[in-house]
């Protein structure tokens, strides 16, 4: 116990509107898990739809087994559920009741939080292709002048990860209508972007500000970017398991990490360069980088999701071994 007292707790807040024909039913799932702590009601406090609203705190590790059980209930179809990071909180029985649960609450997966997430992050909307088409020009300004820095800031401008965990959530999850968004999301948004690059390329041009050599010459500093290798899968690879680690834990600190990792956004760029000059050898060997680390990371997204669903899955039957679940939630 004292071992585990040094560890963090993180505590999770759960608001649920329900019908008041499915308030018992909702009360007796929670009460059932020692997971569940400072539980309360208020009878018809709900007007729109009309019932009650209930709260409850749980621990972290434990909100996949609770949140099932509530859907199961079918209370996200006549209510809601709302579920919020508790981000400070003194509570003896709400320690001891994240004690008792197994697993780490930093390392936790809450499957309705990430699977939400990535609903966001692959919405196809004018401020993801702004972004993106913004650091795919700057990515190939940082080519042109083969400026190491710029390529960086291309890197963690592009919001292109996004989408690209979220094709690793929706195989995972089964989420097929979210398999779909996401390629959407990501041909679409890339394809805008090379257009947009390709048109301001060619009026640079025009203008004589740039030229093939800019192109074509020696870029010691980029020269990465279009002469793909086993190490550019590897690092995509590595890169990807980490961005997924991120997202689904409590500690989202590798992020930026992942951004400068990869070069989706560089190879963009340097597509755009090579289609406004037609210079074939630099399309060719840039669309290879960008699929190269478009596949790794989905590929490490996907593999990392599976571990951790499985990980977790053995988690919540051991708790279920201990718990004396209703009959009507079997």
């Amino acid at each position: 116990m004292r071992a585990r007292a040094r560890q963090t707790v993180r505590m999770l807040h759960l608001r649920i509107m329900a019908p008041a024909t499915m308030t018992d039913d909702v009360l007796a799932a929670l009460e059932c898990d020692q997971a569940v702590t400072g539980l309360a009601v208020f009878r018809g406090a709900a007007v729109r739809p009309p019932g009650d609203v209930i709260t409850a705190q749980v621990a972290r590790e434990a909100a996949n087994d609770v949140i099932d059980r509530l859907r199961a209930l079918k209370v996200h179809r006549d209510g809601s559920i709302e579920i919020e990071q508790v981000g400070t909180w003194l509570s003896r029985r709400g320690f001891e009741a994240e004690i008792r649960t197994p697993g780490s609450s930093s390392d936790a997966v809450v499957w309705a939080e990430v699977t939400q997430r990535s609903y966001e992050d692959t919405e196809l909307n004018w401020s993801y292709l702004s972004f993106l088409t913004l650091a795919t020009v700057i990515a190939s300004i940082a080519i042109i002048t083969d400026s190491q820095i710029l390529t960086v800031g291309a890197m963690v401008l592009g919001p292109e990860f996004g989408p690209i965990a979220a094709l690793g959530v929706a195989l995972v999850r089964r989420r097929f209508i979210l398999l779909r968004l996401a390629i959407r999301t990501l041909v679409t948004g890339f394809v805008t972007a090379i257009a947009v690059t390709i048109v301001l390329t060619l009026i640079a041009r025009a203008l004589g500000w740039v030229t093939l050599g800019d192109v074509v010459g020696p870029r010691p500093g980029t020269a990465f970017i279009y002469t793909p290798d086993k190490w550019s899968f590897i690092v995509a690879v590595i890169a990807g398991a980490a961005g997924v680690l991120s997202i689904t834990s409590a500690k989202s600190v590798g992020l930026a990490g992942v951004f400068i990792s990869v070069t989706t956004v560089p190879a963009a760029g340097n597509i755009a360069l090579g289609i406004a000059f037609g210079n074939g050898s630099t399309i060719w060997g840039s669309v290879a980088q960008l699929f190269l680390n478009i596949a790794g990371m989905a590929l490490a997204g996907w593999a990392t999701l599976a571990v951790q669903q499985l990980v977790w899955a053995r988690v919540s039957v051991r708790r279920a071994r201990h718990m004396v679940i209703p009959r009507r939630m079997l």
